[in-house]
């Protein structure tokens, strides 16, 4: 897609006047709308065509399937087409399901016009990214390198010893994260505020989640890791070497 090329969005909202206003103002910001009024609907279009959208606006409360059973479903098909949940739900542990299940951003209805136009044009440009759409040709990448994993985090681009991965949004956070920290203990606190923007529950397993992704996509044994470490009773660790850190 080139740079000037509208951006295609997807809103999914079974209350008609909503999804109406969605798509009026998605159209009015330059972006091309698509409505569709229940989860099947939305599945069968992304199925058909993962390229076909850029943004998902997606309500939780839909008629014959639920917003998270269309987000699971689609993740579970590697399709990582960012995805803005707008709901009525407003408990912490929604929230957490949401994120859970692959959402990128979550915000609750009501809610406020100018910060649904600001965060859709956060997801557009990060997907931009993520696509090579929006990387000006001389902006200097920053690279770092792990264990045969090489990490663009200008274009959003990861290979794991020679194969290229594809990384959500928040699994690219959460790596940035434990890069900058690298070595030190994060617990899942610091991690929820510094990577979801979410106060620590005592149920979440939002965090324990991510880094099973993260694992699956860089140790040679996911089941014994090597870089992504748990320290028990306190959170992660990010080690780049373990050789290295281990002689030292």
């Amino acid at each position: 897609m080139a740079t000037n090329d509208p951006s295609r969005i997807l809103i999914v909202e079974d209350e008609r006047h909503i999804g109406v206003g969605l798509k009026f103002n998605c159209e009015a910001e330059g972006h091309l709308a698509t409505l569709v009024h229940d989860g099947p609907s939305a599945l069968r279009l992304v199925h058909d065509d993962p390229a076909a959208f850029d943004l998902i606006i997606l309500d939780l409360m839909l008629p014959d399937m639920s917003g998270y059973t269309v987000l699971e479903k689609m993740r579970s098909a590697d399709i990582q087409i960012p995805v803005l949940i707008l709901s009525a739900r407003t408990l912490p542990e929604d929230r957490i399901r949401g994120f859970d299940s692959g959402a990128d951003q979550y915000l609750t209805k009501p809610f406020e016009l100018p910060e649904l136009l600001s965060r859709v044009r956060n997801l557009l440009a990060r997907h931009a990214k993520l696509r090579g759409a929006a990387t000006p040709p001389d902006e200097e990448s920053t690279t770092y390198e792990f264990d045969g994993a090489v990490i663009d985090f200008a274009r959003h681009e990861v290979t794991v010893r020679g194969e290229p991965r594809t990384l959500t949004t928040l699994e690219f956070k959460l790596l940035k994260c434990f890069i900058e920290n690298e070595g030190v203990v994060l617990n899942r606190s610091e991690l929820l505020d510094k990577v979801w923007g979410l106060d620590a529950t005592p149920t979440t397993r939002t965090v324990d989640n991510f880094i099973v992704r993260l694992r699956q996509h860089f140790e040679v044994d996911p089941a014994d890791p090597k870089h992504f470490l748990s320290v028990r009773g306190v959170g992660y660790r990010f080690v780049a070497n373990p050789q290295e850190r281990a002689e030292a």
